[in-house]
């Protein structure tokens, strides 16, 4: 047997009468028990239908008595029938106003699943109306729209996700293919005829240099998957020493680019991975030299500030414009926005910013009046600490580095 299943405004109607009808029934049920207690009384007659003490020292004859009961008997004959008429207008109008209050209660229920029934992944910018004064309808409304605000931003982060995990695989697949390209072009070029001996030590070379150049970028891909990964292992290190210990390894290319190297390296003590905060110091001191101008200079400092380790690294270098200076953070791209096409690989700040958020950092980049980067690096020093909030790069916002 299929049950009638009733619509909440059929339900809100049927209650408000069915709350009308039973008031309306003690009402009719009240004023009966009070009338004819009132009837029995001035007919000389007691509560409970005996005769009174006026009546009893004189009698009225049977005639009257007959008479007055018989009166009794229509006046609440009388009061049922008009009770019982009276509550089924009331009942009707009840019923009416019933449905028309549930309405105008629901409507803005109805809003809400018009706004939702309206939405799409393409037209998520339909809102509930609030309406006055501020109730819990009101509230549902503001709830809902909040709920609405959240799930446009998450797909609009989402897309964003994708369109840049489409593009680093765009890229990604373009650096190792270009290697690839070369060494077959090499070996076809070489082997269509009849090659000498330093043919096939030129062609070795070109294959050679290919699959170098094809295990730098898989290396540096394999880096950046392993740091957005999540850490392994946590060791209190310094990041002080790591500096340190880059600058070092990077006295000899800094010397032939001619670039003077300035530290200030107070101690900045980080529970991390050694490994990916080494790595991360080594791809920004490289950054620096690579990208700097003969004569320039590069200058890092590392301290702690309210529990947390502080990196700061700046160089000189050509002029970026602000709002570019996010894009430097995306792999194989160019801050002005084109893709890299030089000896380097475009990973290293993408590693940098893939370590940094692995250790709930934050990470800031700033282009400098001057030409070159200031970048700094701020790293809870207690494990599982949320960072602080800071703007990533000339105040906008830094999108999150794509999966691989």
């Amino acid at each position: 047997m299929t049950m009638v299943r009733l619509t909440a405004r059929v339900r809100l109607t049927v209650l408000l009468t069915g709350l009308v009808v039973a008031a309306g029934t003690a009402l009719a049920g009240l004023t009966y028990v009070l009338v004819r207690r009132r009837t029995i009384i001035a007919v000389g007659m007691g509560p409970s239908g005996t005769a009174s003490a006026d009546t009893v020292r004189s009698p009225p004859p049977d005639a009257v008595r007959d008479l007055t009961h018989q009166v009794q008997t229509d006046i609440l004959s009388t009061l049922l029938r008009q009770a019982a008429v009276a509550l089924m207008l009331v009942t009707a109008l009840a019923a009416v106003l019933g449905w028309l209050v549930a309405g105008k209660i629901l409507r803005p229920i109805r809003s809400i699943s018009a706004a939702a029934a309206r939405l799409s992944l393409e037209n998520l910018s339909e809102r509930v109306p609030v309406t006055a004064p501020a109730d819990e309808l009101s509230a549902l409304a503001e709830t809902v729209n909040g709920m609405l605000d959240r799930v446009e931003r998450g797909v609009a982060e989402r897309d964003r996700i994708l369109d840049s995990q489409r593009l680093f695989t765009a890229n990604a697949a373009h650096e190792l293919r270009t290697p690839l390209t070369t060494a077959r072009t090499a070996i076809d070029v070489t082997l269509d005829g009849s090659p000498t001996r330093a043919e096939l030590l030129v062609m070795a070379e070109d294959v050679r240099g290919a699959v170098e150049h094809t295990q730098r970028v898989l290396d540096g891909l394999l880096l950046l998957a392993r740091s957005q990964a999540g850490l392994v292992r946590r060791e209190t290190v310094d990041l002080a020493a790591l500096a340190a210990g880059a600058l070092d390894a990077a006295a000899g290319p800094a010397a032939a680019a001619d670039v003077a190297v300035r530290s200030e390296l107070r101690p900045a003590p980080v529970s991390g991975e050694p490994v990916l905060l080494e790595r991360m110091l080594e791809n920004l001191v490289d950054n620096a030299i690579r990208h700097n101008r003969p004569s320039g200079h590069l200058t890092v400092g590392t301290g702690s500030a309210d529990g947390h380790a502080v990196l700061r690294i700046s160089n000189t270098g050509r002029q970026i414009p602000p709002e570019q200076a996010p894009a430097l953070l995306e792999p194989f791209v160019r801050g002005d926005g084109t893709r890299v096409r030089s000896n380097s690989l475009g990973l290293g700040l993408s590693i940098v910013r893939a370590v940094t958020l692995a250790h709930n950092g934050q990470i800031t980049v700033t282009a400098q009046p001057g030409g070159g980067l200031g970048i700094t690096i701020d790293l809870p020093q207690e494990t599982g600490e949320k960072p602080r909030t800071a703007p990533h790069a000339s105040g906008a916002p830094n999108p999150p580095s794509p999966a691989l």
